[in-house]
Parts: C-alpha cells; structure tokens; sequence
C-alpha cells in the first residue's frame, strides 16, 4: 500500500474534504446512500473464511508510522472488514436481537457523525440536550404516562431528570441501580450518604449486614455486573431459580423475607420485561406489590420488550411496569435504532439527584447539563436517532412492526409443532421463542423417567450444537442456541436452538427454509441415525 506524504497540507485535506470528487471514498460514500446491501450478500456471512484466518488481518500491534491515503485505506476495509462482517440486515439471520435498519438511518448517521456533538454540557450540545430531554420525556411518556402539568415541569428542568440516555441496557441497570443504591444509603441529617462517606460508613450507619439485588436467574448478566461495580458482592446477588421462565412473586417475597430476616436489606427486586434466552415477561404488577412489602426499589428491565408498550394489543404484557421506580429500554433493540442507544427512565424525577455530580470547570450547579447525572461523561448524540425514528414511525408504525413480529413468532411456533422431527421448547410470550431437533420417534420423550432418557436427552443437546455450528458456518442463515431449565421435562437443563423474529423483512418461506436446512444438515449426521432408530419402551 502507498503512503501519503506526511505534512500538515495533507491532513488539512482529511479534515476537510476527499481527497478529489471521484475518489474511492467518495464511490463508498454514494455507494453506501445508495444501498448497503451492495456490500453484504443476502447470506448472512459474505465469505466463508475461519476467525482465525481473519485475525492475520489485525494481527500487528505497531502502530502506522507514516499516514495512508484515505481512498487506499477505505479499499482495505472493504477487504478486510466489509466483506468478512456479519449481514445483520439478512432476513434469515434470526438469531440475535440486532436486525435490520431503516434506510433513513444511513443518512441521519452522516449527520450525527459530522456535527460530532458532546452530550456531556450544553456548550457542546445547544440544541441536541433540549433534544435529549425531549426524548427521555416522551419514553418517560410511553411507560408511565403522566399529566401534561408533570412534563411542563419536569421536562426541562435544571434540577430534576426523567432518566438518562446511554449506550446500551448494562450501563442503562447500572444506573437504574447506582440511583436505587444512593437512595437507600442517602444523607438523613445524621450521615452524609453513601456517595460521601462510602458503603462500609453506611452499612454501620443503618446497621445493614449487607445489602442484595434480586432477580429470577435469566435475569441479564449486567446484574451481576452492577453487585461488582456498586460494591454489594455477587455473594448478594439473589437470582431465584425459575424453571418457568419467570421469577414467581411468592418466591420473591419469600426470598426477599428470609434475606432481611438475617440482618440484611433487600435494595431492588429486578423485573425482567423480556428475558434474553426467552423473551418471557416477569409478573411485574405482583412483583411490584412484593418490593413494596419488602420497602425495596423496585426495577424492570425492559432492555428487550419495552417496545411493546408501542401495541395496544400487547401492551398489556408489560401490566404493572408503571408502577416500577426506574425502567431500563434499549432503542437499538426493538426501536430499530443503530447500537448504542439505552435509556434509564426514573418515575420520579428527583431520584437522578441521588447521584448528581458537579465540577467547576463543566459541570456547574444549577445548569442544564445532562452529564450531572449520567454514569458516562462524553456521549455522542443517539437520542437523535431515537428521536427521529419516533416522529418518522409515530406510536402506531412501531405498533405495526411490534404486532408483526409477535404473530411472526406465533406463525414459527406453530410450524415447529407442526413438524415431526422438530420440538418447541418455549412458546413466545414476545417474539422470541426456542425449539430444537427431535426425531418424530422420540415424540414422548417427556413422559420417560429421567434416568432411563438421560442418555438420549445428551444426544439430542448434542445434535442441537452440532447443527447450528454448521448451518452458522454454512452463512445462508443463522440462529443461536442456549442452554435453559424446560418445565416439561422436570426443570432439567436442555440445549436448544434460539430465535428472535425482529427483522420485518423476514417470511414464512424464509423460517420454512430455515427448518429445511437444519434437518437437511441433521440427517447426514450419524447421530441422527442413531436417534432415528431408538425406539422408546410403552409406558405403563
């Protein structure tokens, strides 16, 4: 590769514009507006090449000394990058919760790159922190539901915050949590609060042994994440065992009772609004009841299926999310936003104050500046996109993708059932759903004692692993697979494959194919054959 001429006259020209009008970056550029979908194939994985073969690739360490012309640089990386990365955009690709984009994002991307705004203080945001604020109010809106009096008031408010815009779900329950924790062990007069005098100062203080989260255990890792980070210790993380995909509120208050009973204080009980093996939804309106018996925050974690407060149909499957003190949304999930676009909404405005921070020099007391109470300090301008996909799709065009891809995943669930050799492990509470492999032979497998389907029940988690590494490898199309507790089969942990119906684009001739390749995959396997031919004993 040729090296540019290293002197200011040259990286002036980069700062300012391509290097001349018909330059290769200037083609990617209207290339890219034109279509992205010139640079992937409609597979989900361009080239069928190893992780290993494109680490060689990106495998120095030493830093360029001498400057590269940005057209030649741009050829590399559709070389090296485009053409290896995964076509997130494939309408078979189904097996992780990023999809598809609207074209407009292309656009608007520009935008958000070239005005390089920092969300951090108003003197670098004017504009785009009144935006912000709008944003957090109209998803505060769509939860909670407040009087136009509530948001004339708090909308922008130098004092108060309806929540905080961030890069994704882990650091959205970070702050819902941070938040929650700086209630708890706040000022009372007496004591200068956790945030000043530290967690061991407020333990003895309000004579807490220790303080815990609770959740069921498909709670979302970033949980664990939160213990570690505030200081509470995975040790006082409480993930309830869930076979039913739910964390039960008699459990809950039964778990929560027996924790304070030992000199413990219960912080937060964490609802999951979409779980990310299943896409279940906790009973959050029992649950909500529960932390108030307890006097514990209470949070929901609607990472996931928060859009579904968009559908008037479903909507009633999130019953109970109002009454939650702190909600956690991601727009680049089901909004259909590029990734780094989380939310933590708070019901009441005056909680963010528990973890508002001043500095001299940017973050003054008494201004608008939205870093005050945010966990990150610089942040790009992603409530833009948000923004912008609200008042392009309005409440009723998110209704109609959310509606879609619910029926999607009740359309793939009845043509697993339908299906002698496939199995459907989990129906859709959401647009999730999980299945897997299973010889029509073996279709009472459920009703075996445990012991004597053990042996099959191995082969069959094997066959699950097996088939979707290779249908991956194969590129068509791509689902992933978990391992989860299945009710039906005594609480016993079962490997299977995993599917999330968010891409619009997506058909029922593409899901049809999707089972065609992976029993077509199956059936060359010898462990197929093997399953094909046991032949389960009558039960009594």
């Amino acid at each position: 590769m040729s090296k540019a001429e290293v002197s200011l006259d040259h990286l002036f020209r980069v700062f300012t514009k391509p290097e001349h009008t018909d330059s290769t970056l200037a083609k990617i550029e209207r290339h890219l507006s034109d279509n992205i979908s010139d640079f992937l194939s409609q597979h989900v994985v361009t080239k069928k090449t190893s992780l290993e073969e494109i680490e060689k690739d990106f495998f120095s360490a030493a830093v360029p000394d001498s400057p590269e012309f940005v057209s030649e640089h741009a050829e590399a990386l559709l070389d090296k990058l485009v053409a290896h990365s995964v076509n997130t955009y494939a309408p078979t690709f189904i097996g992780h919760m990023t999809s598809a984009l609207p074209y407009f994002h292309l656009s608007l991307a520009k935008l958000l790159v070239g005005l390089n705004q920092n969300l951090v203080k108003i003197e670098t945001s004017k504009a785009f922190t009144p935006l912000e604020r709008q944003t957090l109010g109209m998803m505060h809106n769509l939860i909670y539901q407040q009087n136009d009096a509530f948001y004339e008031e708090y909308l922008h408010n130098a004092n108060h915050s309806l929540g905080a815009f961030c890069s994704g779900g882990t650091i959205a329950n970070i702050t819902a949590l941070w938040v929650a924790r700086n209630q708890l062990l706040g000022p009372d007069g007496k004591f200068p609060g956790v945030a000043k005098a530290g967690l061991a100062a407020a333990y003895r203080h309000y004579g807490y042994e220790n303080i815990g989260i609770m959740s069921s255990n498909r709670g979302h890792y970033s949980l664990s994440k939160t213990v570690d980070i505030l200081g509470i210790g995975r040790d006082n993380m409480l993930t309830v065992h869930s076979p039913s995909q739910q964390l039960e509120a008699e459990k809950a208050l039964a778990v929560g009772k027996a924790y304070q009973e030992q000199g413990n204080k219960l912080l937060a009980i964490v609802g999951v609004a979409g779980t990310t093996e299943t896409g279940h939804v906790d009973p959050l309106d029992e649950l909500a009841d529960v932390a108030k018996e307890l006097g514990c925050w209470f949070h929901v974690d609607a990472a996931w299926g928060g859009a579904t407060l968009f559908s008037e149909a479903y909507r009633s499957k999130l019953a109970g999310i109002e009454k939650a003190d702190s909600v956690t949304i991601d727009a680049h999930k089901q909004m259909y936003v590029p990734m780094g676009a989380g939310m933590a909404l708070f019901k009441d405005p005056r909680h963010s104050n528990a973890v508002r921070h001043h500095a001299q020099y940017i973050l003054r007391q008494g201004s608008k500046d939205l870093g005050a109470t945010t966990l990150e300090g610089s942040r790009n301008g992603m409530a833009m996109m948000v923004y912008s996909s609200l008042h392009i799709f309005g409440r009723r065009g998110y209704e109609l993708l959310i509606d879609k891809s619910i029926e999607q995943a009740k359309t793939f669930a009845a043509m697993i059932d339908a299906h002698p050799d496939f199995e459907l492990m989990t129906a859709p509470i959401l647009s999730l759903l999980t299945y897997r492999l299973r010889p029509s032979a073996l279709a009472k497998l459920e009703d075996m004692p445990c012991d004597e389907a053990s042996s099959i029940k191995k082969k069959l988690d094997s066959l699950t692993v097996r088939v979707q590494k290779q249908q991956r490898e194969a590129g068509r199309s791509f689902v992933s697979r978990t391992r989860i507790e299945i009710a039906k089969y005594q609480g016993e942990t079962t490997t299977v494959f995993r599917v999330v119906l968010a891409n619009p684009l997506t058909t029922e001739s593409h899901l049809s194919a999707i089972l065609d390749e992976q029993l077509e995959i199956a059936k060359t396997m010898k462990l197929w054959s093997e399953l094909t031919a046991i032949v389960l004993p009558k039960i009594a």
